[in-house]
């Protein structure tokens, strides 16, 4: 195991999966202003690192992330407007660093996610998670709103869903956050997480690395504009691109050899 920036651990193994994991069981990898920075900071370095083809994020212990530490928010309270303005922006920077990763991101959802943790999984492309973890979005409780993480969190579950548990702040489960869209599928216990996990990184691993980078940018750009001329003009350049690309044409060219020996 490396040892990462403060407050998160990163492991990657010979295929290229890269395992960021928040590091503060202790305080159920909840929130602070150092952990916001490190995981933001981890992100950037796996985003870089060309050796790097998938990354999953997790959390040490039984939990995956409780969202903002209990006690960072009570010294925030006393603090001024401007330095929580400051202390949220970390935040919603560091979501945004992972919603804007080039690479394929994976939550491995090992326990309850509450507030920030349920945002840190809408920030991911793909989640699996265990069918009795707890969720919520619970800050209206506390008197505050799901702000930073309203972003992802909508593009996950859809404004209306979101309304609904950001209003009343109810727990659900993995079966719940399924049917919602913000876990992709469910599994009883650790050791069928781990499977589950592993099927999806095998499927990851056999796409092409810089398709998979234009499958995000394509999504991003494509995701609520019309369809009008000019986002044909811009898919159809994209297309016309990639077929002539070096990886395209290998991995096209390996498709048909199998076919023929077929």
């Amino acid at each position: 195991m490396a040892t990462g920036p403060h407050g998160v651990s990163i492991d990657t193994d010979e295929r290229g999966v890269a395992r960021l994991t928040l590091d503060r069981p202790e305080r159920h990898n909840a929130f602070d202003g150092t952990l916001i920075g490190a995981i933001h900071a981890a992100v950037d370095r796996l985003t870089h690192d060309p050796a790097v083809r998938a990354i999953v994020v997790t959390g040490a212990g039984k939990s995956f992330c409780a969202g903002a530490d209990l006690g960072h928010m009570q010294v925030m309270s006393t603090a001024s407007e401007e330095a929580n303005y400051t202390d949220a922006l970390a935040l919603a920077q560091m979501l945004a660093a992972l919603d804007a990763c080039s690479k394929p991101l994976v939550a491995r959802v090992n326990g309850d996610a509450f507030g920030g943790g349920v945002g840190l999984i809408a920030c991911c492309d793909i989640a699996v998670g265990l069918a009795d973890a707890r969720f919520a979005l619970s800050e209206v409780r506390l008197g505050l709103v799901p702000a930073t993480i309203s972003p992802f969190v909508i593009a996950a579950i859809g404004a209306r869903a979101t309304r609904a548990l950001a209003l009343t702040g109810e727990r659900f489960d993995g079966a719940r956050a399924q049917s919602l869209g913000l876990l992709h599928e469910v599994a009883g216990d650790l050791p069928q997480l781990d499977a589950t996990l592993e099927r999806v990184l095998a499927d990851l691993l056999q796409g092409g690395p810089q398709a998979q980078r234009e499958v995000k940018s394509l999504v991003r750009e494509v995701a609520g504009a019309p369809c009008d001329a000019a986002l044909q003009r811009s898919t159809s350049h994209q297309l016309a691109r990639l077929r002539l690309s070096q990886e395209a044409r290998e991995r096209m060219s390996a498709f048909l050899a199998r076919r023929k020996r077929l």
